[in-house]
């Protein structure tokens, strides 16, 4: 079984609900990213997703812009996520790809998937590959069970959302807000209609990010969702990097995700 189909079937068992933080790969290197995802593994992270850095990101806001910027400016390359990855070693929480399309075709989607799959990425975010251009990637995600996870947005229409929760594996990524990725004030409140009809429509985990940074966010979601994405919050930290102790930013990063985990399942 996908440790990713494995996970939520654990979790589900346990009625709790699965926090998945962002790391960019390589920020501030490719060393530390592997002592802060096991940080994070250790501090409450039930599934990680690793940005991999390309210069023009589709809907990340400018802390993740930023932060793909100067790993690419250190000159992190695929290869080098893929080594680095393979010594990640973290048994318990698999490891999603959030990756742009042009990464994937440049080598070939069988060629990439393999290599993925190897390095020990279980799943793949793809942001920007349309649901109609998905079918020949989702082929060969499947006769690898490598999961091909498909985002939903507030503005998708309902009959495209259902054909893409169709053709998702692994969890549908649930977009809270119209716009880029960042940390918000507040969450939009048809963000619950919108959850409880996707609801309907699939069995798939329903993880849900963009904007989430604060425990009331999650003690918002919670009820409705399977999972919970942070991305900003934690990359915010990585700009710190360069002036003060990787321990430090570690520690940091550590007490968000005991923070955050603790509102996601308050009884664990």
């Amino acid at each position: 079984m996908n440790p990713i189909d494995a996970l939520f079937q654990r979790l589900r068992s346990q009625r709790r609900k699965a926090l998945i933080p962002f790391l960019t790969a390589g920020d501030p290197d490719l060393d530390a990213t592997a002592r802060l995802a096991r940080t994070l593994a250790e501090q409450g992270a039930d599934l990680l997703e690793i940005g991999f850095p390309y210069s023009d990101p589709i809907a990340d806001g400018p802390v993740i812009q930023a932060s793909y910027t100067r790993a690419l400016e250190r000159g992190v390359y695929v290869e080098d996520i893929f080594a680095a990855v393979r010594k990640f070693a973290l048994p318990h929480t698999p490891l999603v790809a959030m990756v742009s399309y042009s990464l994937i075709h440049r080598r070939g989607g069988e060629a990439f998937l393999q290599q993925a799959a190897a390095a020990g990425f279980s799943g793949a975010i793809v942001p920007d590959l349309p649901w109609e251009e998905s079918e020949t990637l989702s082929r060969l995600a499947a006769q690898r069970d490598f999961k091909l996870i498909h985002l939903v947005a507030p503005t998708t229409p309902r009959e495209r959302a259902r054909a893409i929760a169709q053709r998702s594996t692994g969890f549908l990524y649930c977009i809270s807000v119209t716009g880029i990725t960042g940390e918000r004030d507040r969450l939009p409140s048809e963000l619950r209609e919108q959850l409880a009809w996707l609801r309907s429509q699939t069995d798939l985990p329903l993880c849900v990010g963009f904007g989430i940074s604060r425990p009331e966010h999650v003690h918002m979601l919670r009820e409705l969702a399977d999972g919970i994405i942070v991305g900003s919050a934690f990359v915010r930290h990585l700009e710190k990097a360069g002036s003060q102790p990787l321990d430090t930013v570690g520690a940091a990063l550590g007490e968000l995700a005991q923070t955050l985990a603790a509102a996601l399942n308050p009884s664990a």
